[in-house]
């Protein structure tokens, strides 16, 4: 199973808005960069992401779920980008800050860290693992 981390502003999609779209979830669209429109393309449906809060808070706050795959994103006349559907699975109960992460040496080639504007990141297995134990998630 792959891993993902999503960015998003807070005053434009928080993490307590993503909780309120339910089990039905929402798409993540808006994404505009090729890169990270490679990572969408590669999400399969069950893997799981972290939700984090860029710029206002700078934390990991939550987990998602991929629950549909890739597919064209209505808000793009280009035409050439596309988004995943996603849930809130659960909040991180301790959200974990980018200062945290950037001093642990185990995260130092973290996506987050070495290139913190890609919207959408690839998040290894031992990232996954050591993240979640700093924020107290065993889900």
């Amino acid at each position: 199973m792959a891993y993902w981390l999503f960015k998003s502003e807070p005053s434009t999609w928080s993490w307590d808005q993503q909780v309120e779209a339910g089990e039905g979830g929402t798409f993540w669209n808006g994404v505009r960069n090729h890169l990270a429109k490679k990572q969408m393309q590669a999400m399969q449906v069950g893997e799981r992401g972290f939700f984090y809060h860029s710029n206002e808070g700078k934390a990991v706050v939550g987990i998602v779920e991929v629950i549909k795959p890739y597919y064209p994103d209505h808000t793009d006349e280009s035409g050439r980008f596309g988004m995943v559907d996603l849930r809130a699975v659960a909040p991180m109960p301790r959200p974990v800050g980018l200062d945290a992460i950037k001093a642990e040496a185990a995260l130092k080639d973290m996506a987050l860290v070495t290139n913190s504007r890609l919207s959408v990141q690839p998040v290894t297995e031992a990232e996954w693992a050591r993240i979640c134990a700093m924020g107290g998630y065993e889900g």
